[in-house]
């Protein structure tokens, strides 16, 4: 693993933040609207960088098992928030946290981060956790989030229209079949990475554009900060000390699943809350703390969870 020093992960972590830095200036300034950019990242873009990272890593029995546990402990997470969420806060409010609460900024954030602290197997570790949270968020988190405005009905239907599903299944497909694009085709998706990380991460600063101080729900935020970096800590470094007892794992697969633990709130949270109208003023809100926080909780709580999992 390569190093966690403060000095080697602030330099990424703020760029990050620039990044929501100039989705505000694009917003105030140009008047860019979020909103067609939130359908665009939904709808073509995340489909496609999965699509390539499936692609690239050649899912195998073990990988594709990585990807369950997190759909899994994501999924988990949050039918288990929701049930608890209903008791305090509204429909739109608990549906909001319930589906931020399964999951966090793995991709658009840690996926930058993970290229820094991990080497090359454990990249492919994390992308493949990576998707089970990501298909979390587009089935059972969707669900929760479209429940608290819409039917059962009109919730499903909206999950059945959502293309990283079949990205999922056509990349499945393709790799049991033993066949793979051009090399042109893969070639051609190089660039949704990038173009990934920055919308997503600006999308937080277009939408925290318009917000004004009545949006602000402090239960909310305190809520939506405990869940990510007290639960989800809790959670990974408990997953991975079972996980050492009882069948070995490599240190490369820990930090992997550790660093998924404390990244912090999903920018999809927002993009999500925009698509189908359930408080996305409120979500930036929160993923904004969380993001703040980020720089200066991740480098502690990296160091602090390697040790008590006994490979610090």
């Amino acid at each position: 693993m390569n190093s966690l020093a403060p000095g080697a992960l602030l330099g990424p972590l703020m760029m990050l933040l620039c990044y929501v830095g100039l989705g505000w200036l694009a917003a105030r300034r140009l008047a860019v609207d979020p909103r067609p950019i939130a359908t665009l990242l939904i709808y073509l873009i995340a489909p496609l960088t999965f699509f390539r990272a499936l692609m690239q890593g050649g899912p195998t029995p073990d990988y594709l098992l990585l990807t369950l546990a997190l759909f899994v402990i994501s999924s988990a997470i949050a039918l288990l928030t929701h049930r608890l969420a209903r008791r305090f806060f509204g429909a739109e409010e608990s549906a909001l946290l319930a589906f931020s609460s399964g999951t966090g900024n793995t991709g658009y954030f840690g996926l930058p981060v993970a290229l820094i602290v991990l080497p090359t197997e454990g990249v492919t570790l994390y992308l493949f956790c990576l998707l089970g949270i990501t298909l979390y968020e587009f089935t059972v988190g969707f669900y929760l989030s479209a429940r608290g405005q819409f039917s059962v009905r009109q919730s499903v239907a909206k999950i059945i229209r959502l293309p990283l599903i079949y990205a999922f299944l056509a990349a499945l497909v393709l790799s049991s079949l033993g066949l793979r694009p051009p090399l042109a085709v893969m070639t051609s998706l190089d660039v949704f990475p990038a173009t990934y990380t920055l919308l997503g991460m600006m999308i937080i600063g277009m939408t925290l554009s318009r917000v004004t101080l009545s949006a602000w729900d402090t239960r909310l935020v305190a809520a939506c900060v405990g869940v990510r970096y007290i639960v989800w800590p809790l959670a990974t470094l408990a997953t991975v000390v079972l996980l050492q007892q009882w069948v070995g794992i490599p240190p490369s697969l820990a930090m992997a699943l550790l660093l998924l633990g404390v990244v912090p709130m999903a920018a999809n949270v927002v993009v999500v809350a925009m698509e189908l109208g359930i408080q996305p003023q409120k979500g930036a809100l929160a993923v904004l703390v969380t993001t703040l926080l980020a720089p200066l909780l991740i480098p502690v709580y990296l160091g602090l969870m390697l040790r008590l999992a006994g490979l610090g």
